[in-house]
């Protein structure tokens, strides 16, 4: 994926459902998070652990969801994301990203098919930022 496509994707693509999101400040999934909300964006956490993180109510699953988000961003274990990838197909979204240490190229291909476009092993919050 070129800069160009990163860049688009962020720009055109403002909701976007957080899978695996922790309430805690420490993990990654949480900061990375409350940085893309403070820029705008609206965020949906998947988690089955929680009710709600922050002020925001927590989703089971995607399919739970109130609306489809344009990206579904992984924070779980690459044993982890072709279930989450199939559920993504399934509710229709169009941008799947994978964050750092994330990656699943089997699942990954399913999803491109499916006419979904794929960021694997890369940080949503790093890559906004060298663009806003």
């Amino acid at each position: 994926m070129n800069d160009v496509d990163l860049k688009k994707i962020l720009t055109e693509n403002k909701t976007i459902a957080v899978v695996g999101m922790s309430n805690s400040p420490y993990r990654a999934s949480n900061s990375v998070s409350e940085y893309m909300r403070s820029r705008g964006y609206t965020l949906f956490p998947v988690n089955p652990n929680y009710d709600k993180i922050w002020d925001l109510n927590c989703y089971s699953s995607l399919s739970d969801l109130p609306v489809i988000p344009d990206i579904v961003n992984i924070f779980r274990r690459p044993s982890a994301v072709p279930a989450v990838v199939d559920e993504a197909i399934r509710i229709g979204v169009k941008v799947i990203w994978m964050q750092l240490g994330v990656f699943d190229d089997s699942a990954a291909e399913k999803a491109r098919e499916a006419g979904i476009t794929v960021v694997m092993d890369r940080c949503i919050k790093i890559e906004h930022a060298r663009w806003f």
